[in-house]
């Protein structure tokens, strides 16, 4: 079998790939490695997103980690950030979210949190593996010695406490259009940004269990952009399944990404003297504007592998204090230990409250170089990537740009793709050059 863990934990088509006796096995092992039980009984954070499966597998985690000692603080429909924040607010030996983020309903995944709210490294994402799959054995107690389970009833105003703390600035008087995804954060985003003082039109806020990123959140942005303008509000916001996304929308309804964002974020936190060293992480998906426009204020970049975690360990190693990617994770360290959407978005806000200025004025400091980005299905994606074939296509692109412009293909985390991206000063070059070598990935 291939590796169980991939950029942003275990993930698949629910029922299928990604079933109750996996996930018993995982949560299982996960509290054998994670949760010690010589300092106490040790107990864990669950919570989910919205989608059906998400019940089922719920049971099946809970089952894992009592079966194996752990008591549940079971805290229900919640943002994975939240989930985060909260395994380290109650001092759990790990958390544990059950969530695909942005995939498409019938998808799940389950996300890890070690003590403190961190997420995983490698190394040990391959111990909890081992015990998963039967090559390490995992305890199993008895009698008083199994697990028990509690519902956490305030779990939703404990994290919506925690993100008053990060208003950088009121926000009296700004009117904003937040698209929740039809998920995690349908109730919690639009509560935290009323309490700050906004307007708040809330969009795509009513799960059903069956409609999380149906045509809506942060892949989908046109019915945030069109709400916008129609309700002539100041910005949109849109997350994603889990709210650990942000993206956000101008008052004339043009897109505002992860990088334009961590440019007014960064241009703000280096003004305010909070950014460490004046260093911003981002991954290697980041658009060359980005470093153009970090590179003119004077902020130094720093890029990783991508997924946030990756991004996580960069902010970790310097300690800095601002991170993200182009896809809307966005990290403050100072206030979280994973990508925070609505976090962000109160962050992003405030610096508009602050300056007084729209958001298409504080974005305008960057400039986005035309970047053109190509999924190719494949049926395995990592040998793909290795193809000297593929490799061969890559260099001849490169060459073609030269020093005006990139490529960067790899494959995804989550899904069987490889991933094409093209960047380079003329669109219709960069277009013509990733269709071609999408072209080469997909005959391998």
């Amino acid at each position: 079998m291939g590796r169980l863990f991939g950029t942003d934990g275990v993930r698949g088509l629910a029922n299928t790939e990604l079933t109750a006796e996996l996930a018993l096995q995982v949560a299982s092992a996960a509290a054998t490695v994670l949760a010690s039980p010589d300092s106490g009984r040790p107990t864990a954070v669950v919570g989910r997103d919205p989608r059906a499966s998400g019940e089922m597998l719920e049971a099946a985690v809970v089952a894992g980690l009592t079966s194996a000692g752990v008591d549940v603080l079971n805290v229900g429909v919640l943002p994975t950030p939240a989930v985060a924040y909260l395994t380290a607010d109650f001092d759990a030996a790990l958390g544990v979210m059950i969530s695909a983020s942005h995939n498409p309903m019938p998808d799940n995944g389950i996300k890890i949190f070690a003590a403190g709210g961190h997420k995983l490294d490698d190394e040990v994402e391959d111990r909890i593996e081992a015990v998963a799959v039967g090559t390490t054995t995992k305890r199993a107690p008895t009698g008083a010695g199994i697990g028990r389970v509690r519902v956490v009833p305030d779990a939703a105003e404990r994290y919506l406490q925690h993100l008053s703390t990060a208003l950088s600035h009121r926000l009296d008087g700004l009117t904003v259009v937040v698209d929740c995804a039809h998920g995690a954060a349908s109730a919690v985003a639009p509560t935290a940004y009323r309490a700050a003082g906004a307007n708040v039109i809330a969009i795509n806020a009513r799960p059903d269990g069956l409609n999380i990123n149906d045509n809506c959140g942060s892949t989908h942005l046109e019915s945030l952009q069109k709400a916008v303008v129609e309700h002539g509000a100041d910005l949109g916001l849109a997350h994603d399944g889990d709210a650990d996304r942000c993206l956000a929308v101008d008052a004339g309804g043009s897109l505002v990404d992860g990088d334009a964002i961590m440019t007014v974020l960064a241009l703000g936190m280096r003004d305010s003297g909070e950014l460490v060293d004046n260093t911003l992480v981002a991954t290697v998906m980041s658009n060359l504007g980005l470093h153009i426009a970090m590179r003119e204020a004077g902020i130094s970049l720093i890029t990783t592998a991508v997924g946030d975690r990756y991004v996580l360990e960069g902010l970790r190693a310097g300690g800095f204090t601002l991170g993200g990617e182009q896809s809307g994770h966005v990290v403050l360290p100072a206030f979280g230990t994973t990508g925070d959407g609505v976090l962000t978005g109160l962050r992003l806000m405030g610096r508009m409250a602050q300056t007084g200025r729209p958001i298409a004025d504080l974005a305008a400091a960057m400039t986005t170089l035309p970047q053109v980005l190509v999924n190719v299905k494949v049926a395995d994606k990592r040998a793909v990537a290795a193809s000297p074939v593929v490799l061969d296509a890559v260099a001849a692109a490169e060459r073609s740009l030269g020093d005006q412009g990139r490529v960067l293909l790899r494959p995804s985390g989550t899904e069987q793709l490889v991933r094409v991206m093209v960047e380079a000063s003329d669109l219709d070059l960069a277009r013509r050059l990733a269709d071609k070598l999408a072209g080469t990935v997909a005959s391998v």
